[in-house]
């Protein structure tokens, strides 16, 4: 993952509301929720919550189809497994948690 990505992708989860929103993608899978269930679920007014899942989008979080005259919204598993990747890269001393080097680095 190249540096602008993963500060996108921080950016865009540093804001409360879609920190909100990306963890109950999150908790709901791959199989994502209507855009209208996400609102009702964090009392969100359809216009904030289209702001901040365009935001989510943008920064590859989170994916959106269409089904029918829903937009499902689930979040990028893949891209968040490359932003935790990012980001505990040099853990350890560039040890992948097996050797002994660092017992404090539990990840």
């Amino acid at each position: 993952m190249e540096k602008q990505i993963a500060i996108s992708a921080l950016a865009a989860l540093a804001q409360e509301t879609r920190l909100d929103v990306f963890r109950l993608l999150v908790q709901a899978g791959p199989d994502g929720l209507p855009a209208g269930e996400v609102g009702s679920a964090l009392g969100i007014a359809s216009g904030t919550l289209s702001f901040h899942l365009k935001e989510l989008k943008s920064a590859g979080l989170v994916r959106c189809e269409r089904h029918g005259r829903s937009r499902i919204y689930s979040p990028d598993l893949s891209a968040v497994n490359d932003l935790i990747q990012f980001l505990t890269a040099n853990c350890c001393r560039g040890i992948d948690g097996t050797g002994s080097a660092d017992e404090s680095c539990d990840l």
